[in-house]
């Protein structure tokens, strides 16, 4: 026999399929709990899940946070949870505007490896920069890449990228990735 033999055509899910909805929102409420205060607040939660979330992340009782996230999952059925998975997903790298800006930051950083000159268009497009320090880490990248060390500095000029980038995309380099 199929599955359709056992619905009715009443228009609404099985309660198979809604207890498999509400399971999800359960999983979806623990995966935010496991999240840092940082990353919470970049998803952008509606106020009473984030108060529920962060009231989960409090309790080390097992069955006590069982039931924490049960709640949580309850009140996420009131809301909307496309948003959270975005950003759910934004987190984890999944989502391809984070993956085409991560691979912008790697571009950059590749040109200023071969290129001195990029600092000044990096100093253009973002005036905050650390010029100095950069440089410094560009110097000793190269040194590293020479003597097969480590890339530590390497790694280093990535996260100075994504802080700059963290103030912002300036609208000119927008433009010019678009060539």
């Amino acid at each position: 026999m199929q599955e359709e033999d056992f619905t009715e055509d009443t228009g609404r899910p099985s309660k198979t399929k809604q207890k498999e909805a509400m399971h999800e929102l359960r999983d979806l409420g623990a995966e935010l709990v496991e999240l840092s205060v940082g990353q919470l607040k970049r998803i952008k939660l509606p106020e009473t899940i984030y108060d529920a979330v962060r009231d989960c992340q409090k309790i080390t009782a097992h069955g006590a946070r069982r039931r924490q996230v049960a709640y949580l999952g309850k009140l996420m059925r009131g809301v909307d949870d496309e948003p959270i998975r975005a950003g759910l997903a934004m987190l984890r790298g999944e989502s391809s505007a984070e993956t085409a800006r991560l691979h912008r930051l790697e571009r950059f950083r590749t040109r200023l490896l071969e290129d001195e000159a990029v600092l000044a268009e990096i100093a253009a497009l973002w005036p905050t920069v650390d010029l100095q320090h950069l440089r410094t880490l560009r110097r000793n990248a190269l040194k590293e890449q020479e003597n097969n060390k480590p890339p530590k500095n390497f790694r280093a000029i990535f996260q100075v990228l994504q802080e700059l980038d963290k103030q912002g995309v300036p609208a000119s380099e927008e433009e010019s990735e678009d060539e």
